[in-house]
């Protein structure tokens, strides 16, 4: 598939695709504003209890990385045919939405959206770049946060920096990335969402309850106990 499948136009700025490496991420959430309290780890399994007992607890959100596929792009473009474009913002909306309008950005969009909702968010630092970034979106439409996402200077530094580490070589930002980055996390109003910033807008997957919740996992905090 093509880069232009994937990603944003070709005429947008570009980034570094992210390694998908819980360093790495864990690196940037620290840089962006999250205590070091807050960090990612692999998730091996969602439904095997011995693989999920060595995720630490509680969870935040899931991040998922997966190679775009025909089948995939034929079953997303289907969905979102049936819905129209977002257009929430304030308070009140259950999760906050970014668009992605940036090249290869996929997996800071997901970063952001793991620690924009929920729990995670009540952890970020006052007055940090996030801190900032966040309550500057908030009172914003879509297409508006997209533009401040793309605009911000603190955003795309940090995002630099983290995208100089890893166990691989980085590709370059201009290279055809066929990966994606979405993420899942627990809306204030108790659903679960799929937080995608290439679809229409977030999707709300159901109830989740405290014990569902065990399942959904990769961003976590130390030393709380279980949900």
């Amino acid at each position: 598939m093509s880069h232009t499948d994937v990603d944003v136009p070709t005429t947008q700025k570009a980034f570094v695709p992210l390694e998908n490496n819980p360093e790495v991420m864990s690196h940037l959430i620290h840089q962006l504003g999250l205590p070091p309290t807050l960090g990612f780890t692999d998730v091996f399994s969602i439904d095997d209890a011995d693989l999920l007992a060595f995720v630490p607890r509680p969870s935040y959100a899931l991040l998922l990385v997966f190679p775009i596929s025909a089948t995939y792009e034929a079953s997303r473009e289907t969905e979102d045919a049936q819905k129209e474009p977002y257009t929430g913002s304030g308070p009140s909306e259950p999760v906050m939405w970014f668009k992605q309008t940036i090249r290869n950005a996929c997996g800071l969009i997901g970063l952001l959206h793991a620690v924009s909702n929920g729990e995670a968010r009540k952890q970020i630092i006052p007055g940090s770049d996030l801190d900032v970034l966040l309550r500057d979106a908030e009172g914003l439409q879509p297409v508006q946060r997209a533009d401040l996402l793309y605009e911000s200077k603190a955003l795309e530094s940090a995002h630099a920096d983290a995208a100089k580490l890893g166990d691989t070589a980085a590709p370059e930002a201009e290279d055809n990335v066929d990966l994606h980055f979405v993420a899942f996390v627990k809306g204030v109003d108790g659903r679960l969402w799929e937080l995608d910033g290439r679809r229409k807008g977030p999707i709300a997957r159901g109830s989740l309850g405290r014990g569902r919740m065990r399942f959904v996992r990769g961003l976590w905090r130390w030393g709380l106990g279980d949900f």
